[in-house]
């Protein structure tokens, strides 16, 4: 009678030792993770996917009312000749894709406790399933957005073959963000209850809610340079790009936010590996 073969795990050392080869045999998995991520999502809700919708929507709303009491119709913070109702939305997309991925994920290294602790697998496939679930939403919304885009006669230039390369942009930072947050949230509950705060911070901090032409004009280079470091700036002024023909983000401003994001996931891969080994000891 054949002996059956003995499998070996070791810890793999290196600075990051992510193997992206064992990733994508176990992807697989990570399917079968988001679309479970979206059916608790939906489960028991009356209006199920349609909160894709009337999230960025109603934000929309209330923030073109608010803006217009208080600054006029006339001077609120879009681009030239485009409505700040579609301006708005249209950087909702992106951001809406992040903040979902984030906030999920933050909390899947917790909720998934009983699988990391029975079952080997990859685990950066924990944090990355919402993020793959998020997107779901997006394509909802997105569908929206084209016939937001029809009712005020907007067409989008050629600028639009660059969307896929941009939505790529908000997914990883999305996922660079969890890794580190579902890791941090793991050894300190505390997390959990930052996560929302930090979200908002950076809903404020990024152009989503107004034009970064309508912030950055007359501001001195070391502001500029910091605001564009941030890669959900690039990401939201892309997309306006992309989709509603505005000036296009300088070249200095992507680069900043490829290092952006290069640093957050860089050292989102590594703070999660170096926290991996102690995910059965403390969830």
């Amino acid at each position: 009678m054949a002996e059956r073969p003995i499998v070996v795990l070791e810890r793999r050392t290196g600075w990051v030792s992510i193997d992206f080869a064992e990733l994508w045999r176990y992807r697989e998995l990570a399917w079968t993770l988001a679309l479970r991520e979206i059916l608790i999502r939906y489960k028991q809700s009356i209006l199920g996917v349609a909160w894709a919708v009337i999230q960025p929507f109603m934000t929309m709303v209330v923030f073109t009312v608010l803006f217009s009491v208080l600054l006029g119709r006339n001077a609120l913070p879009t681009a030239a000749g485009i409505p700040y109702a579609v301006s708005t939305y249209c950087a909702l997309l992106p951001w809406q894709l992040f903040s979902q991925s984030v906030t999920r994920a933050s909390l899947s290294i917790v909720n998934n406790q009983n699988l990391i602790t029975k079952v080997y697998f990859p685990r950066p496939i924990i944090p990355l399933a919402p993020v793959l679930a998020a997107l779901v939403d997006f394509v909802v919304a997105f569908a929206v957005f084209v016939l937001l885009m029809f009712w005020y006669h907007v067409t989008p230039g050629l600028g639009i073959f660059a969307l896929p390369f941009l939505t790529l942009f908000a997914v990883l930072t999305a996922l660079a963000m969890s890794l580190w947050l579902s890791a941090l949230n793991a050894l300190y509950r505390d997390i959990q209850h930052v996560v929302p705060f930090l979200v908002q911070i950076l809903m404020y901090v990024s152009p989503i809610l107004y034009s970064a032409q309508s912030v950055l004009h007359g501001k001195p280079s070391w502001i500029t340079f910091l605001y564009w470091l941030n890669p959900l700036s690039c990401v939201a002024e892309g997309f306006r790009w992309a989709l509603l023909r505005t000036p296009r983000p300088p070249g200095y401003a992507i680069a900043c936010s490829v290092i952006g994001i290069a640093i957050l996931t860089f050292s989102g891969l590594f703070v999660f590996k170096r926290i991996e080994k102690r995910f059965a000891d403390v969830v």
